[in-house]
């Protein structure tokens, strides 16, 4: 179960984040052109007081199998682990030859392939599916991270299942969010990407299938009596005691087929990339929506801040006006100098240069906001609250394996090593003879009135033609060893990603728990500090105390509320970021 350990809440993991699910519990591996090869081997994922249990992950492309003839499944064993959860595992790399090397897509995404290889976005969310991510044993009692009093909602087992409706329900943030999602500038440049890529899977879904071509043409010819094909025009008649005209009309009409048999799957393949990809490009663009929302409610809430800022100064400056007409009263009455007058003043001065400044802030708050969501400068709405009070809901971090479930980040990544792999086999498939078939069927005469006259003006042919590479192989290998390359790339990628993913939310969740007790801590600060002022100007209004007192309480109080303010921003800003963290905001 996950605990807090002197204030730090986190999950046990060892030095390296995993792999992508393996296709069939083999290795990702990188092979030269000489066979000899780099192997990453994946150790899988472990949940604390698990002693066993397997996952299964479906391949979505079979090695020498087309997508029509179903998809195998492999199992990745769970090992016994001990403590806490662990997300991250450890990478081993070895020399060997193996001749596998290729990562696999998820078979979520498969299934959105149709037979044509075509792509169905209706379903390309990322991760297990939902009887394997049920068959994952859970924790005893996932991380709760909650506001003093912010409403339960311990039915969710993870936050990052809670839509971004009820975990913010404030009305004007929601709305700025669904702005946000129509108006944002950036989204709708990701939404063409998303188009683009889908345009170049569907143009390489075409590049396996037969090209028919239909044509019509004419011209003159006129060639010269001392070649061979003027000399045999001279000699031939059309009909009896009729030659060739002079020059030689030519009228042509016919159709041409071209295919490659794709023996080796290299254009399926490659098409199968460019589907990955694509979904790679949709999963980048989830999110950025999340990042989105957070950004969003994050400026918002430093908005409400400003707004508790400008409030306080403006309080203090109420005081400060009140006790300087107090010594004001204490100098016309000769119980006071004027010093203390212009000390009063010289602080209530110091504080309207300040609100002044918050004023701008605030300028430029809205402003962020109004670029988010996509409109021209004008006022933000929101709430009219005690910031200091402000609560959201109930924080609940789950378990560390739905990181790779929620993170559409992780998603993306994941996609991008099944492209990369896809590449892979589709280059070593160039080292392969590949088979052309071309026939053509038409028409061909020098005259209209004898163009449709069959068998005699028919003409048709078929060939087939198979080539292989055999010397100077040097463009085939460097684009073999550059597609090996690549997909190590990208699973070092993906760990980055998972690492990061797995980073940031254990540094939120535990900011979240620390800055809470920072704020009780203030708070009580705070309460000591008001009485502290209000003792010392009834002292210095009974001339009992000097008016450094009071100014230095004053002081001391309105920093106080400042930083309570701005703790209870980063507290804010921190479960903001975890709910995205753990891959919450999505649309």
């Amino acid at each position: 179960m996950y605990a807090f350990n002197n204030g730090y809440s986190y999950w046990e993991a060892n030095a390296q984040p995993p792999l992508p699910p393996s296709p069939s519990g083999g290795s990702y591996s990188s092979e030269s052109s000489d066979a000899d090869s780099i192997s990453v081997t994946p150790v899988s994922f472990r949940n604390a007081d698990f002693a066993g249990g397997q996952v299964s992950q479906s391949q979505a492309v079979n090695d020498g199998q087309s997508a029509d003839d179903g998809q195998a499944a492999a199992s990745v064993a769970k090992p016994k682990s001990k403590g806490l959860s662990k997300l991250l595992s450890v990478v081993s790399l070895r020399r060997n030859n193996a001749a596998d090397d290729v990562v696999e897509q998820p078979a979520d995404t498969a299934s959105s392939l149709d037979a044509d290889g075509t792509i169905d976005s209706t379903n390309s969310a990322g991760g297990m599916t939902g009887e394997e991510m049920s068959s994952l044993p859970l924790v005893d009692e996932p991380v709760v991270l909650g506001m003093e009093t912010g409403p339960d909602i311990l039915s969710y087992e993870n936050s990052a299942c809670l839509p971004h409706q009820a975990f913010y329900n404030d009305p004007f943030l929601l709305g700025l969010i669904q702005q946000a999602i129509v108006g944002n500038q950036e989204l709708r440049i990701l939404a063409e990407e998303v188009r683009i890529a889908s345009n170049e899977a569907y143009a390489r879904s075409g590049e396996y299938r037969p090209f028919v071509n239909f044509g019509l043409g004419a011209g003159l010819d006129k060639p010269s009596r001392f070649t061979r094909g003027g000399a045999v025009e001279e000699a031939l008649e059309v009909a009896p005691g009729k030659g060739f005209p002079e020059p030689l009309p030519d009228f042509l009409i016919g159709a041409n087929v071209s295919w490659e048999i794709d023996i080796w799957h290299r254009l399926r393949n490659a098409q199968r990339a460019a589907a990955m990809r694509y979904f790679a490009t949709q999963e980048g663009r989830n999110f950025v929506v999340t990042r989105l929302v957070a950004e969003i409610a994050e400026k918002y809430y430093d908005l409400l801040a400003l707004d508790g800022r400008r409030e306080i100064v403006n309080k203090t400056i109420e005081i400060q006006q009140a006790s300087r007409v107090a010594a004001q009263a204490k100098k016309d009455a000769g119980r006071g100098t004027e010093l203390a007058v212009q000390r009063f003043q010289a602080e209530i001065e110091k504080n309207q240069a300040e609100l002044s400044v918050i004023m701008q802030d605030i300028v430029e708050a809205e402003n962020r906001i109004n670029f988010l969501v996509g409109r021209y400068p004008q006022p933000v709405e929101r709430i009219n609250v005690e910031f200091i009070d402000l609560n959201l809901n109930t924080l609940n971090a789950g378990v560390p394996s739905q990181l790779l479930r929620n993170r559409a980040d992780i998603r993306q990544a994941e996609r991008e090593v099944a492209a990369a792999g896809l590449d892979v086999r589709s280059a070593r498939a160039r080292f392969y003879p590949s088979l052309d078939l071309t026939a053509g069927l038409g028409w061909n005469a020098f005259s209209t009135g004898y163009l449709f006259r069959s068998p005699e003006s028919l003409m048709y042919g078929v060939a087939a033609e198979l080539v292989g590479p055999l010397i100077n192989k040097r463009a085939i290998q460097a684009a073999y060893s550059t597609a090996n390359a690549t997909q190590l790339q990208a699973i070092y990628k993906y760990q980055q990603t998972v690492l990061e993913a797995h980073i940031e939310v254990v540094n939120y969740i535990t900011k979240v728990e620390n800055y809470r007790r920072s704020i009780e801590s203030k708070k009580q600060q705070m309460r000591s500090l008001e009485a502290s002022v209000d003792s010392a100007t009834k002292l210095f209004q009974n001339a009992r105390a000097e008016y450094v007192e009071v100014l230095l309480a004053q002081r001391e109080l309105m920093e106080a509320k400042l930083q309570v303010i701005e703790t209870k921003r980063e507290q804010l800003s921190a479960i903001v970021n975890a709910y995205q963290a753990l891959g919450g905001g999505a649309f």
